[in-house]
This record gives structure tokens, sequence and C-alpha cells, in this order.
């Protein structure tokens, strides 16, 4: 019995590494031990588990399929372990990818604390912009904005977060204010990652394909365009707060703005979460909505000493 126990550790550490050489360091063991490990588990299970080149070792599909369940297993026999000798404290990696600027802004401190609170507890936090796949990549945790869009994936809500279309006044003098989704068509869009642009019309919701002459797929960038003066923006509130509130950028067409999207912390379906990942869940969903609502409030506050303005020409609104 025991023998079809061995080489799991080693699957998954090459599979999360990405290398033998990475595995065995995190094995702390010598990457021919590691070589062997593998090797003997394929002429087990009489299929190959890892494309291997010079330059990388990337799972089959057959060990895509290994490398989940034997993740799933090792860490639920550690859980029953650390159940049974150690007083039910949470222990173990956490894996977590993000977008960037969210994560660095708002998931990042709430991650800090996490660590402190649970010292037996590891974090990695990923942040990119990048679609990850959670499932193949051996991620706990990613935490997404709009539809989950993946069958082999759960959900929990964590947070909401708005779009707010923007424009510089010094855009605004020149061009003008857009008065309808339909007058973008005269204006500068601006375009970042997201191809189609969201609004609503009282109850309908409506899409708008923006166009422009210059396109970024980094929206702090799209921001500093935007202000520059080259034209109009759709972003996050966490990208346009601040400038809202000081008057760097205007807030346009209001009430077209879609209603808020939903931010998800997501984990693998076939498998229960883990007693970290949830516990973590928990924190992002008490501490998450509060940092994003405080961030949206400054789209709304008067910065101190300011004049009160004419509202039809700070605020852009229709």
């Amino acid at each position: 019995m025991e023998k079809k126990w061995q080489g799991l550790e080693e699957l998954v550490a090459v599979a999360s590494a990405g290398s033998f050489v990475g595995a065995a360091r995190l094995l702390g063991v010598s990457t021919s031990h590691v070589s062997r490990a593998i090797i003997a588990l394929e002429e087990r299970v009489n299929t190959s588990l890892f494309f291997r080149t010079t330059r990388m070792v990337r799972p089959t599909d057959a060990g895509l399929e290994l490398v989940d369940r034997a993740r799933q297993l090792i860490e639920e026999r550690d859980d029953a372990f650390n159940l049974i000798m150690g007083k039910g404290e949470l222990f173990g990696q956490l894996r977590i990818t993000c977008s960037v600027h969210l994560g660095e802004r708002f998931v990042a401190p709430i991650t800090h604390r996490f660590a402190k609170e649970h010292p037996n507890v590891s974090v990695r936090l990923d942040l990119t912009n990048r679609l990850v796949d959670l499932v193949g990549e051996g991620y706990d945790l990613g935490i997404r904005t709009g539809k989950i869009g993946d069958d082999r994936l759960n959900g929990t809500p964590i947070g909401e977060r708005s779009f707010y279309l923007c424009a510089a006044p010094s855009y605004l003098v020149v061009n003008g204010s857009p008065r309808s989704v339909v007058d973008l068509e005269n204006h500068d869009c601006l375009i970042g990652n997201a191809q189609i642009w969201r609004f609503k019309d009282g109850d309908n919701q409506m899409t708008y394909e923006p166009h422009g002459r210059w396109a970024c797929s980094s929206s702090a960038a799209i921001v500093d365009a935007c202000l520059a003066g080259m034209g109009i923006c759709q972003l996050p509130a966490l990208y346009v707060a601040n400038h809202l509130r000081e008057g760097r950028l205007v807030r346009l067409l209001a009430p077209h703005e879609e209603n808020p999207q939903m931010v998800w912390a997501i984990y693998p379906r076939r498998f229960r979460s883990l007693a970290r990942a949830e516990a973590m869940i928990k924190l992002l969903a008490s501490e998450l909505p509060q940092a994003l609502s405080v961030n949206e409030m400054r789209c709304f506050e008067q910065p101190v000493g300011a004049a009160a303005q004419d509202d039809s020409v700070a605020t852009g609104f229709e």
C-alpha cells in the first residue's frame, strides 16, 4: 500500500515549481531523487506525466489530472495529521492569484494580517493580469471580477467594484462632454484590457465597443493617458477615485453607469476548500467590501478647502 503513495509529493512539487531542480529545492532533496521518483511513478501508472524539454517541464493531460488529485490528498493528509497532533491550528501553503492593482492595494494588506494571525501558514500571493488556470497551475484561490466562466471552479462573493467613465478637464474643454453612449463615437476612447464597455439604459444593459487611437494593456497607463487629456476611459473606481476627488478627472454619463461588478474568491469545484483557504475567504469577505467602499467614496468627496463647483461643468452629468 505504501508504494502507491510514493512519488505523489514529487509529482506535485514538479508541477508547482515547473522543473525538477525547483521541485528538489521545495522538498529539500536531490534532483536525482525527484527524477527517479517521477520515473517510477510513470512506470507504475503506465503513462507519461510530464512533457520534458531543455527549457521547461509541464504536465501532460494525465499528469494534470493526477496532480490535482495528489495535491488534494496530500493537503487533506496534512490537515488530518495536524488536527490529531496539533491543536487544530492552520498550517501549510496558501497560493493565491489576483490582478495587479486590486492585489497591491486591497488584497495584499489583508493577506499580511492573515499571515500574522496564522504563523504556521505561508502565503504566496501572485499578482498578474494574466488569466491564470487555477486547477492546472495549482492555486488554492483566485480573486476575480465578473463571471466565473469555468465549470471546474466554484466562487464565493467577497465584494463589488464600480466602473466610471472619465476624462480630464483639458480634454473636455477642447472636445466637449458626451451626452449619451452613442455620442462616444465622436470622441477618442482610451482602450485597455476591456474591449467592451458596459452601461445601462434604465433596466436595460448596453454595451459599446470603444474606438480610439491609443490602447494599452496597463490600466495604470490608461489613467496616465487620460490625465494627459488624450481621451475618455472607463476603469474601476480603484484606479480613478483619487483623481475624481481631486478634480483631475471628471465623471461622465453617470446615469448610464453599469451596476457594480461582483468580486469573487474562486477555487477548484471538485475539492472541498482546505481549512486555511476557507479562513482566508472569510477574512476577505469581512474586510474587502469595506476597503473597496471607502476607496469608492473618494470619488464623491470634496477636497478639503475646495470651493464648490457648478455640477454641470465639474461632473459632466447629463
